[in-house]
């Protein structure tokens, strides 16, 4: 067994700090990106200790089923949505909200009542490949679309909004380059593991543990970086 099978349990550690970091950030602020970005990451976390349960006890059935849902499914759809309130209007946002919940829920049941190919399971790896309804995995390009868009897509366009602002002339202000290099390091973060998505539909699962490890604590650098201060100053991006 290649080393590489045991990097999710490194990327649930991860996992576990940076979502109980979230939460607290969204616990004294309370506002909605925080909790959506803390799910994200949660999700995130749920994924890969199914992978690393999986790598050191053996493949169950109801194991891989919520490793698919937390990846392939869910994916990086909560961090996507912690963006869309972010950035969007409010009304906007709870109906982006609304819609996503009712995809994963029509989605769900078919993911837990697909029969399984046991011939095609192996003993320490999760696969799509072992669903008997191979449709099923033609829900997920959906999900990473909309993670691309508004996940990937909005850390760039901030980035983008920061870097514009730091060089037109308020380059004493040191948090819109923090900014920018945060939002930078976060949309990379975001596009590993959707590489990684493909190499496992093509069977290679352990190069999406090495990038959803990689992409991680991309993302986490990212947001630390983008934290750090000053900040008495708001440029107006209008």
């Amino acid at each position: 067994m290649t080393p590489l099978y045991y990097l999710p349990i490194f990327t649930t550690c991860l996992s576990a700090g940076f979502a109980g970091q979230l939460f607290r950030r969204y616990r004294y602020r309370r506002q909605a990106h925080h909790l959506w970005w803390g799910i994200g990451v949660l999700c995130y976390g749920v994924g890969t200790v199914t992978e690393a349960t999986i790598t050191l006890w053996g493949w169950h059935p109801i194991l891989f089923r919520i490793w698919y849902v937390a990846g392939a499914i869910l994916g990086g759809a909560p961090l996507a949505q912690g963006t869309v309130w972010l950035l969007l209007k409010p009304s906007t946002a709870r109906r982006l909200t609304w819609g996503l919940i009712a995809y994963v829920a029509f989605v769900l049941p078919f993911i837990f009542l697909s029969p399984i190919r046991w011939d095609l399971v192996d003993p320490h790896l999760p696969s799509g490949t072992v669903f008997a309804w191979q449709w099923i995995r033609a829900f997920s390009p959906f999900i990473n679309l909309y993670a691309v868009v508004f996940l990937i897509g909005g850390a760039l366009y901030s980035a983008i909004t920061f870097y514009r602002a730091y060089r037109r002339g308020a380059r004493e202000q040191v948090w819109l380059k923090h900014r920018c290099l945060g939002n930078s390091l976060i949309a990379l973060g975001a596009l590993l593991p959707g590489f990684g998505g493909v190499a496992s539909r093509l069977g290679h699962t352990e190069i999406l543990y090495l990038l959803e490890a990689t992409g991680l604590v991309l993302i986490w650098t990212g947001y630390r970086i983008s934290l750090r201060k000053n900040r008495d100053w708001k440029p107006n991006f209008a």
